[in-house]
């Protein structure tokens, strides 16, 4: 998944035409994939209702974290939105204290500021010398998307319950391409990808992306299927970790693959508030 980010960024900031001309044929994908998956794995006999909603939800959670967290890519660093949009298991850790009767340990409590303190200094914008960076806006978003991924994984834990994981991934997948189709599915859109430059290479790189994002879709409802959903957003929760070094490597023998514009000095601080929020997510859930 770290390599989908990586790849979604590129795509979105070099590649395509306009985030709808991206949607598009991701949506295309994801309908065939849910609609095969739901074929080949159906509901179980006698399922209710609240199950299949509660996998549908997570689902329309995800795309609504999904098209935000887009939507920054087309004028952010990924090494910037990813790691913010990742803090959502501590979402996770502070909702399962209210609503499952958990409690968190001071040494726990202190992970979670160290994670925020690490997201914020992630986000403030640089500004020039004299002048106060501020989150602003693109952060308040990226929270949104945080939260919307976390209540998605707690909807997905209780769907898994009931219905396999391959009946999460296929609910999930169809509610998305839905909200991709009828988001993206225009005629200047259409136009759009027979006319944009290097056509070929650009939608082959996008269906490469896009067999890969399944898979790690459907390794994360496997994990929570059998896991407890904390461990399992703990681990997800690691990629910013793979963003940054991938950005790092793409940087230096890449320079234009991705959106650069800041100095080698505010990439190495960007690099330790990530390991900032990994290591307080960690700490959350493995002391």
């Amino acid at each position: 998944m770290g390599i989908v980010s990586v790849l979604d960024s590129h795509l979105i900031s070099r590649r395509m035409p306009s985030l709808r001309a991206l949607l598009l044929p991701a949506g295309v994908l994801h309908l065939c994939y849910g609609l095969v998956t739901l074929a080949v794995f159906p509901l179980p006999a006698g399922v209710g209702i609240w199950p299949v909603l509660a996998a549908a939800a997570s689902g329309i959670l995800r795309t609504v974290a999904v098209l935000l967290m887009f939507n920054l890519l087309t004028r952010e660093e990924v090494s910037r939105v990813v790691p913010v949009v990742y803090t959502y298991p501590v979402l996770v850790a502070i909702m399962a204290v209210p609503l499952l009767g958990e409690t968190l340990g001071y040494l726990q409590w202190l992970a979670i500021l160290v994670v925020v303190a690490g997201a914020v200094i992630i986000s403030v914008e640089k500004r020039p010398p004299g002048v106060t960076g501020s989150v602003g806006r693109p952060f308040l978003l990226l929270f949104v998307s945080s939260l919307c991924i976390a209540l998605g994984d707690i909807a997905s834990k209780y769907a898994l319950n009931t219905i396999s994981f391959w009946n999460g991934f296929s609910l999930a997948a169809i509610c998305m391409s839905v909200i991709f189709l009828l988001f993206s599915l225009r005629p200047q859109v259409l136009r759009s990808l027979r006319d944009m430059p290097r056509r070929n290479s650009s939608l082959g790189l996008l269906l490469f992306n896009e067999a890969i994002a399944p898979v790690g879709i459907v390794c994360s409802f496997w994990a929570i299927e059998r896991g407890p959903v904390s461990l399992v957003s703990t681990i997800v929760g690691s990629r910013p970790i793979f963003v940054a070094v991938y950005s790092l490597i793409l940087g230096r023998f890449l320079p234009d693959f991705l959106i650069k514009s800041t100095s080698k000095g505010v990439l190495v601080v960007r690099l330790m508030a990530t390991a900032m929020i990994v290591g307080g997510i960690a700490i959350i859930y493995l002391m």
